[in-house]
């Protein structure tokens, strides 16, 4: 697999890049097309947008280089090539939560609001980032075979892109990538119901990530580790039950729509 996409200049531009890129793009058109069906201000979602997406960025790999420390105290010139690869979506989250909780009270606005705004773009570009796992051949599962791929209907050229050093490969990052997927146009179904709570979007969105992550996880075989447990499975239990906590504390707030 060809993780550059193309050439300019002698720079290369990597298919891993441009996914991401491409996932923020959507995501800043629906997150400011829905923004302003709420009346907030496009100036501020615009900033919100941008210092949430650099402090992502930054999150997601500083989380990755924590759980890989050893490998860059070594090779510290490779921390800032995020092009490789090594952006752990959990570590995003996290840091982009914080981030937007004291965002939200310097701008007055109500945290649940925007959370819920966020989160079915969100899981759309995490969505179109997977597939940038796809170019760099990771974030796969176990060893399979190619019978077993066709079994499950895998595409073909997905399956192809599998098949790395003699071996077929379980494509989680395409199990988690449909999740996705599926998980936003459940959203989109809560967010037309027009009694749908504050907060109940992020509820479903902390659930559904996390329960399909935690089994998509249990395949992969490049987990972030702490001891001897898959750290994603430990924030997985976590967030499911963040999930339910805000879904249970959003039934006192005021609807979403309003």
């Amino acid at each position: 697999m060809n993780r550059v996409a193309f050439t300019i200049f002698n720079i290369n531009i990597y298919w891993y890049s441009l996914c991401i890129l491409f996932g923020v793009i959507v995501a800043y058109f629906l997150i400011t097309k829905e923004a302003r069906k709420h009346n907030i201000n496009k100036e501020v979602i615009s900033d919100l947008i941008f210092y949430t997406l650099i402090i992502g960025i930054i999150g997601a790999r500083f989380y990755y280089v924590i759980f890989n420390l050893n490998y860059y105290i070594n090779n510290p010139g490779e921390i800032l090539k995020i092009w490789n690869g090594g952006l752990a979506i959990h570590g995003g989250i996290i840091f982009g939560i914080i981030f937007l909780y004291f965002f939200t009270k310097k701008k007055n606005l109500k945290f649940f609001k925007i959370t819920d705004i966020c989160v079915p773009a969100l899981m759309i570009a995490q969505a179109i980032g997977r597939w940038g796992n796809f170019f760099n051949s990771e974030a796969h599962g176990g060893i399979t075979t190619l019978e077993t791929l066709k079994k499950m209907h895998v595409p073909q050229f997905i399956i192809d892109g599998m098949y790395i050093d003699g071996n077929y490969y379980y494509p989680t990052f395409f199990y988690e990538s449909i999740w996705c997927l599926i998980g936003v146009v459940i959203l989109i179904i809560i967010r037309r119901r027009k009694n749908v709570k504050l907060g109940m979007q992020t509820g479903f969105y902390f659930i559904w990530y996390s329960v399909g992550r935690f089994f998509i996880e249990a395949l992969r075989t490049d987990s972030l580790m702490l001891f001897n447990l898959k750290m994603a499975q430990i924030i997985s239990i976590l967030g499911i039950i963040i999930g339910i906590i805000i879904i249970i504390y959003s039934r006192k707030k005021e609807n979403y729509n309003n």
